[in-house]
């Protein structure tokens, strides 16, 4: 089944996507059934790839958040990254609680969506998406592209 997503922000229209899939969310008596595989969540992080990462000054720090790709970790392996140049590493996500009605639901209760840094060290980051079906997305980062106050 092929079907369009479209991201709308405060009335604007930012972007479609279409994805091929058999199992597209639906939603029966206001229960949504959650995307939970690449072919689903792909397209989605491809129009929010600007989002997928945020530095923010906090008390002293950096926290490095990754909370928009969490959001959608159902359909992703593991989530790599790397900051300054240095070697990627891999984030421990959460799991998926697929037997759950949000499997995507972030519970924080052992796993926290931000890594801790040195105040104003973070210059650049990249970061590279390995999907269930084998393929990848990558992107990369400057602080100022990404910075939250």
């Amino acid at each position: 089944m092929k079907f369009t997503i479209a991201l709308i922000l405060s009335g604007a229209l930012l972007g479609t996507a279409t994805a091929q899939t058999s199992s597209p969310t639906v939603i029966i008596g206001g229960n949504a059934k959650p995307f939970t595989t690449s072919a689903e969540v792909k397209p989605i992080l491809e129009m929010i790839k600007g989002q997928w990462a945020a530095i923010r000054p906090y008390e002293g720090q950096d926290l490095l958040y990754f909370t928009t790709i969490l959001a959608y970790r159902c359909g992703i392996s593991e989530i790599r990254f790397a900051y300054n140049g240095g070697p990627m590493q891999v984030w421990q996500a959460e799991p998926c609680w697929r037997e759950e009605a949000q499997p995507n639901a972030l519970k924080l209760e052992t796993h926290l969506p931000y890594a801790v840094a040195p105040l104003d060290s973070l210059q650049t980051i990249d970061v590279e998406l390995l999907f269930d079906d084998g393929t990848t997305a990558t992107a990369s980062y400057t602080r100022q592209q990404i910075q939250i106050n």
